[in-house]
């Protein structure tokens, strides 16, 4: 197995859906750092869905650490990443992009820990196989997941709306 290939291919990917995972890029990189590492030592049984693997190690590196020390209450309410500090835009729009970011983050954090790792990964182009291997569930079960953390989103999103507007 070609591990620098398999970084090339999939670290911004890993990278993006880890920080919305963990709500934190830097735990997003020891994850991402931490899973490859164990690529190296025991690579997987069944090559044919290495990406899943990555990612399912991945986040359970992020879950393990949140037992560890509790972090994620921490996490959760922690201010977003919004911008790298090559990426500087002018003051106002990262204002907004930062609040944004904030109000997504927030209402990601209302979903259960599963319903947030089934809606990234899909964001991310997972096929709904490649989900269910992942969280350790059936296909059946991937698409109705979805369609309720898209719903509770929208709503969420309508009540920010109708606040917002008044």
């Amino acid at each position: 197995m070609d591990v620098d290939d398999l970084f090339a291919k999939h670290q911004v990917a890993l990278l993006r859906y880890l920080t919305r995972f963990a709500g934190d890029p830097e735990v997003a990189a020891d994850a991402a750092q931490d899973a490859y590492l164990r690529i190296l030592d025991s690579p997987p049984r069944n090559r044919g869905n290495v990406k899943a693997w990555l990612f399912t190690v991945a986040t359970n590196v992020i879950r393990d650490g949140w037992k560890r020390d509790n972090r994620a209450e921490r996490l959760v309410n922690a201010p977003a990443h919004t911008q790298t500090a090559t990426e500087r835009p002018d003051p106002h729009t990262a204002v907004e992009q930062a609040e944004r970011a904030e109000l997504a983050r927030r209402m990601l954090a209302k979903l259960s820990e599963r319903e947030r790792t089934i809606l990234l990964m899909w964001a991310e182009g997972f096929k709904h196989r490649e989900i269910a291997e992942a969280v350790g569930t059936t296909t059946k079960t991937i698409s109705p997941t979805i369609a309720r953390a898209l719903k509770k989103l929208a709503s969420d999103v309508e009540r920010y709306l109708r606040e917002y507007l008044k």
